[in-house]
């Protein structure tokens, strides 16, 4: 998992002005709430600084939230405003958590999750079709996986499993092969395009596509791109006979086995209300189809070394992003060694990623109770490289290794 992304972590609609709303992305706990002003979202740690009680519990008051253990009222910032107790006393430098940048775009809060300067941060991918609502008919919903969002990432853009996962549904067997596909790069995604020759649609879609041909060799091919997007997102775009239908997903790595995936499903056809409970449904058919066949993958977490799995041509796409992983955790994006460990059995770590203020503002550099701990493992042998603050590669992809060279062939 990786810091220094902005995350699409809850709907907008799903964060309701006076009522604090708990999430957990990365191993994290956060409280998202809407200031009273101007309804705008904030995202802080839901972790109070003076005994580790939720803030998710507690109350809006005005921009602020109240922790429900003993009253310390936190400002959107981070800092503790009054602390009941000793109204006279002044409050201490510490007395402040961590609070991250938020966007609300394409119908999702996004926070980011690092202390990059601004200019520094990786884009937030261009999702407006999302807000196009008069060429598009919206419907949205979640899903629960008990697997590591990456497996989850790559199967999403993996276009050799349809016909046997999905046969019937847009996979089909009776021509599986994967043809020569386009693709497109940038140091923040990859999209692979291809066409395909899906089976006949069935139900409401069957009924109504101009296409019902049952000679496959008559039937048309259907245009397809799959698209990941750094750290976790997935667009699949296809042409239909009846029109164009995208579903924009988020994978939200709750920690390493768990994922909660919400998603955005577009479609230029049928676009009255009648038919989003049957375009639900097929999405949400596609999910439980990859979720019997992920959920049973072993290693249950991608392997450090290409080497590990084999590749064949079919899998650039999996393996540029893979290639592009290992690139973030030599640069020290990874969040494994970002913990506060406590003792005794149960509720042993708290995940705390650093927020931008931490170096926005030097002289608070010593005022955090709750200090980043790195991972001595991750950091082998990149210490020097994580010192001098440097970044992953913004110019390119890096196309140079072998697997990747082998399996272009």
């Amino acid at each position: 998992m990786f810091k220094n992304f902005w995350y699409a972590v809850e709907f907008s609609h799903d964060v309701v002005a006076g009522k604090p709303k708990k999430v957990k992305i990365l191993g994290q706990q956060l409280v998202l709430y809407r200031k009273t002003s101007d309804n705008s979202v904030v995202a802080m740690s839901d972790l109070c600084v003076h005994r580790g009680a939720a803030l998710s519990s507690g109350e809006i008051k005005g921009d602020c939230i109240v922790c429900p253990y003993h009253g310390w009222e936190y400002k959107p910032n981070g800092e503790v405003q009054k602390i009941p107790a000793h109204p006279d006393k002044g409050i201490p430098r510490k007395a402040r958590i961590d609070s991250y940048p938020v966007q609300e775009k394409y119908m999702f809060v996004w926070v980011y999750m690092g202390d990059l300067p601004e200019e520094e941060r990786p884009p937030i991918p261009d999702w407006s079709d999302i807000d196009d609502t008069e060429n598009y008919r919206a419907v949205t919903g979640e899903f629960l996986w008990k697997s590591n969002y990456e497996r989850i990432l790559e199967n999403g853009v993996d276009v050799a499993h349809t016909p046997f996962v999905h046969g019937g549904v847009f996979g089909n067997k009776e021509k599986p092969e994967v043809p020569e596909f386009e693709i497109e790069t940038s140091p923040w995604h990859c999209k692979v395009s291809v066409v395909l020759n899906p089976p006949n649609s069935k139900g409401i879609w069957g009924m109504l596509n101009p296409n019902k041909t049952k000679d496959l060799q008559q039937r048309p091919p259907v245009p397809v791109s799959t698209t990941w997007y750094l750290p976790n997102m997935i667009l699949l775009d296809v042409t239909t006979p009846m029109g164009q239908l995208k579903i924009f997903d988020v994978n939200v790595p709750i920690d390493e086995e768990t994922t909660l995936v919400k998603f955005v499903a577009l479609r230029t056809f049928f676009k009255g209300k009648w038919a989003d409970r049957d375009a639900r449904r097929r999405v949400f058919k596609v999910l439980y189809e990859d979720q019997a066949i992920v959920d049973t993958v072993r290693p249950e977490l991608l392997p450090f070394d290409l080497s590990d799995e084999l590749h064949v041509k079919s899998d650039y796409n999996a393996v540029l992003y893979r290639r592009r992983r290992q690139e973030l955790i030599e640069a020290g994006w990874s969040v494994e060694g970002n913990t506060i460990v406590g003792e005794g059995p149960a509720r042993v770590e708290q995940r705390v990623i650093p927020s931008p203020v931490r170096k926005e503002v030097p002289e608070l550099a010593s005022a955090w109770n709750f200090k980043e701990v790195r991972s001595k493992e991750l950091l082998r042998g990149t210490a020097d490289r994580t010192a001098r603050g440097d970044v992953p590669r913004t110019d390119s992809l890096s196309t140079s290794d072998s697997t990747i060279e082998e399996i272009k062939r």
